[in-house]
């Protein structure tokens, strides 16, 4: 499975990406990169200090630049932040440069995953769930459209969802392989 493409992981916040991605690229012997820590290493701060600063809109500009930078990388596990998919750039280059996995989760399984996380800048609200909700239905869509492969993470343990995505991605990119 070494000559597969750039793993991108996408999805909403607490579905896992993270430590998916982390044990993904173990798996695979490849280099993990998340941007959301790509973004705090670089700007040398963490992202609700971000979000206080610069905005939400400041914090998209520099997700845009880290995906840019990291969708280049070859042989790589990616995964990026739940908002990623907001701009159109991003989820084009996602799907260019790499076989892209959304990581789904349901709305419930999120809260219980989020409950006491405080690095969430658009969760320091009373209404939580309802934020995560609102969401779920705007950036949906958007995952959906953008992924290759589609694989639920609620009720899973983090070993089986990443053997899941390697069965998946064998799958996948195999007939790819057949075309060339």
């Amino acid at each position: 499975m070494q000559d597969l493409p750039n793993l991108i992981l996408i999805g909403p916040m607490g579905a896992g990406k993270s430590t998916i991605g982390r044990l993904l690229a173990a798996e695979l012997s490849r280099d993990f990169h998340d941007s959301d820590h790509e973004i705090q290493a670089r700007c040398g701060a963490d992202i609700p200090w971000i979000f206080d600063v610069e905005g939400e809109a400041g914090f998209r500009l520099r997700e845009e630049q880290v995906i840019d930078d990291l969708t280049v990388l070859t042989g790589v596990v990616i995964a990026t932040g739940g908002g990623a998919v907001l701009k159109e750039g991003n989820r084009r280059r996602l799907r260019e440069r790499g076989t892209v996995i959304y990581l789904f989760t349901t709305v419930e399984q999120q809260v219980k995953r989020v409950a006491k996380d405080l690095n969430r800048p658009l969760l320091q609200r009373p209404d939580r769930e309802q934020v995560l909700r609102d969401m779920f239905e705007l950036r949906d869509p958007l995952y959906r459209a953008t992924a290759d492969i589609v694989v639920r993470t609620d009720r899973r343990s983090p070993r089986a969802v990443v053997n899941e995505i390697l069965r998946q991605v064998q799958r996948f990119v195999d007939p790819l392989h057949a075309k060339a």
